[in-house]
């Protein structure tokens, strides 16, 4: 007898907040293709205290990818924190910057 599991994935949404060098150094260009290459909706912009902000939907194990990503950020960046928080489900459409 065969049995078929299924997994469901969990769609969720969250907003990171990344803290260091990460203004002025295509951080937000780069983490568009990102989300882009994961199917990741939701959109990227800095803010004024000099850090940048995402809010990310997508399925758990995807999104987290794009956090481990996000840790790194693009080669010119540094990244000295982020900050990690689910958020009531957005539905964003697409990925953009702000």
């Amino acid at each position: 007898m065969e049995f078929v599991i299924l997994l469901l994935y969990m769609i969720k949404s969250i907003k990171i907040n990344i803290y260091g060098n990460v203004q002025g150094v295509g951080f937000r260009y780069c983490a568009l293709q990102k989300a882009n290459e994961l199917e990741i909706k939701g959109f990227v912009k800095n803010r004024s205290d000099g850090s940048v902000y995402i809010e990310a939907d997508g399925e758990t194990d995807i999104l987290e990818k794009f956090i481990i990503w996000c840790k790194q950020g693009p080669d010119r960046s540094r990244v000295d924190d982020i900050k990690v928080v689910d958020i009531p489900f957005n539905d964003y459409k697409s990925f953009g910057v702000k």
